[in-house]
């Protein structure tokens, strides 16, 4: 008998049961949806199929503060992009090999292209300064499609916090809040007035409700003076280096702000870590990974080569497979099943006290 086939009737007649029909309907929509791993997908659909990164050309680089690039991104033919919502962010796969993640700062409106800004870290990983050097409009690269970790719920009234490069993620947020008619305002730090981007931008969004400080002039701000704008039930949006999302942090109690969402430029602190060890390879070296930082940061120091990009255990480019040892878990991407067969973001993830790692590098 095939299973696989239900019956046209509970009762074995020939003609279709209507009631049947509709559970059957039912279940192939909404069982993908459902939780369970033996509930995970209807036999009757097919397996979904990845989508396709896009190809694009670079129409646009220039400078628009200091050490920071602002590039537009276009279909070479002229077709319109995926659309996106503020908190975007795509990833570059630059021409070295290297792969970026960066937050849409245009207007999700424009299909016509994505825009980004990049600030020059010299001292990094090398994918800003290639990005400044050589993505030269008429360059193609591949670019993943809009993903967002950083959603924008449109809270009657918002606080939107910017320190430096990331009013990128903000800038479209502002302009959300504005054509939604919200009670908003926000507040955009630097070191100096050169190091900021977008200043003429965000004044023409509201000169009431921008206000930009520069630790030259106003000294650097504490978490209470970033919240003092904001009233009871007021949602804080936070994007910037870690020592001002800490202090927003530490003063978001004290203050009437009911919510706080944040994005980090990079890798947060590891927390209640414990020192382990990471083979490079079978017969590779053993290194030392300390308590307080991550098996990727110690694996660049010699193999300065290897793909990453988030540090935060959502993007998935610096996966590797275990060969040996039990790994902890800490990311935010990899299925259960990618786990049990092996797979590792050494952004994040750890090990026991004394435990030893060996990943296939």
């Amino acid at each position: 008998m095939d299973l696989s086939t239900p019956p046209p009737d509970l009762y074995g007649r020939p003609r279709a049961d209507r009631f049947m029909q509709r559970v059957t309907a039912f279940g192939d929509r909404y069982t993908p949806a459902l939780g369970s791993p033996l509930l995970r997908r209807s036999p009757r659909r097919p397996p979904a199929r990845p989508t396709p990164p896009l190809r694009l050309t670079v129409t646009g680089h220039r400078t628009i503060a200091d050490g920071i690039a602002e590039l537009r991104l276009a279909d070479p033919a002229g077709g319109a992009l995926p659309g996106w919502q503020p908190g975007a962010h795509i990833r570059l796969r630059l021409p070295s090999g290297r792969e970026r993640h960066y937050s849409l700062c245009g207007d999700p409106a424009d299909r016509g292209g994505y825009r980004i800004a990049v600030r020059r870290l010299p001292g990094g990983g090398g994918g800003s300064v290639e990005i400044h050097d050589e993505l030269l409009p008429g360059t193609e690269l591949t670019v993943r499609r809009p993903r967002n970790g950083f959603a924008f719920c449109a809270e009657p009234a918002v606080l939107l916090l910017a320190g430096g490069i990331g009013i990128t993620a903000l800038l479209p947020m502002a302009r959300e809040a504005r054509r939604l008619g919200l009670d908003w305002h926000l507040i955009h730090t630097g070191r100096s007035a050169g190091t900021l981007p977008f200043a003429d931008e965000l004044r023409a969004l509201g000169p009431d409700r921008v206000e930009i400080r520069t630790d030259d002039r106003h000294g650097v701000p504490t978490g209470a003076a970033l919240l003092a704008r904001a009233r009871r039930g007021t949602a804080v949006y936070c994007c910037g280096p870690a020592p001002m999302l800490a202090a927003v942090q530490g003063a978001l109690e004290a203050s009437p702000a009911r919510t706080l969402h944040f994005e980090r430029f990079g890798a947060a602190p590891v927390l209640g870590g414990s020192p382990f060890g990471v083979r490079l390879g079978a017969d590779g070296p053993l290194l030392a990974v300390p308590a307080d930082r991550s098996a990727l940061d110690v694996a660049l120091e010699q193999r300065p080569g290897l793909p990453y990009s988030c540090r935060q255990g959502f993007c998935g480019t610096c996966r590797v497979h275990v060969l040996a040892g039990t790994p902890e878990h800490r990311d935010r991407r990899l299925t259960e099943d990618e786990r049990a067969a092996g797979a590792l973001l050494p952004c994040v993830s750890r090990a026991a006290e004394g435990e030893t790692l060996v990943l296939d590098l």
